[in-house]
């Protein structure tokens, strides 16, 4: 079988995932912890960085990697088109959705994480023990913003990352209003690519990841709420419903009362 190291919440591990469900392959799921458990991938695969997929004796690293291995080797539902034009599409657009979305929705979410502590400790993986989930969420936004700057994960780089993130929606708002998919009438690896990396933006409905009920559903504020952008997260949790097979296992939180907990990321 085929076996994914990953992070649960990475926007690459995800595009990944959904390129195994599409095309039907079995896998499992190995969580790597992050520092020693990332050793381990680094003796695998000569890096730290996930995803890292092993089929047998061969091993890949990269989630762009994996996709053009992933249809060499396994070509039926093919991702990449073989049309020159719709080929270099596919390859632009994939490779814009990692530099893009990617990058700027990871800041965002890093600043949505700063400045709401419940958040902030409800997404760490649940090996983790409870007295560094408290003291991770004891932390003030303010000292993690300041922190942040030294790395470029600041408030203004966050803001900047917003702004980006604004303009990038706009334009794939447009165009999923005009087709079924990024490119031509069948999903291709722009269309996975662009799904998986934007789910820390808004995260699918559905238990497609391992976080409390509350969550899903629920994204950034200004973005994953904002009525403009509604085409778009509709048209990416169709991805989500038509190819993407669901887990069991996830975590729920609730409040005494037996609600759902709600929470605001200012």
């Amino acid at each position: 079988m085929l076996a994914l190291y990953q992070f649960e919440l990475s926007q690459f591990s995800e595009k990944v995932r959904l390129i195994l469900d599409y095309k039907g392959l079995e896998y499992k799921k190995i969580e790597v912890t992050p520092g020693i458990g990332q050793l381990d991938v680094y003796k695998m695969s000569g890096q730290r960085q996930v995803p890292v997929l092993k089929d047998g004796d061969t091993v890949i690293s990269d989630s762009t990697e994996i996709a053009f291995y992933l249809d060499r080797k396994y070509p039926e539902k093919p991702i990449i088109p073989t049309a020159p034009v719709q080929r270099a599409q596919c390859l632009i657009m994939e490779e814009w959705a990692d530099e893009s979305i990617g990058l700027k929705g990871r800041k965002a979410f890093i600043g949505a994480l700063n400045q709401n502590p419940n958040f902030r400790t409800s997404i760490v993986p649940k090996q983790v023990p409870d007295l560094f989930k408290n003291l991770l969420g004891a932390v003030p936004g303010d000292v993690l913003d300041f922190f942040g700057a030294g790395v470029g994960l600041g408030g203004d780089a966050v803001k900047e990352a917003q702004r980006g993130l604004r303009q990038d929606l706009e334009a794939l708002t447009l165009l999923v209003q005009q087709q079924p998919y990024l490119i031509g009438d069948q999903p291709t690896l722009a269309d996975f690519s662009v799904a998986a990396l934007s789910i820390l933006l808004k995260f699918p409905e559905g238990n497609y990841f391992d976080i409390p009920d509350y969550l899903k559903g629920k994204g950034i504020p200004g973005l994953g709420d904002n009525a403009e952008y509604a085409p778009f997260f509709e048209w990416r949790d169709r991805l989500y419903r038509e190819f993407r097979q669901e887990t069991g296992g996830n975590r729920e939180s609730k409040t005494e009362d037996g609600a759902p907990t709600t929470i605001e990321i200012d």
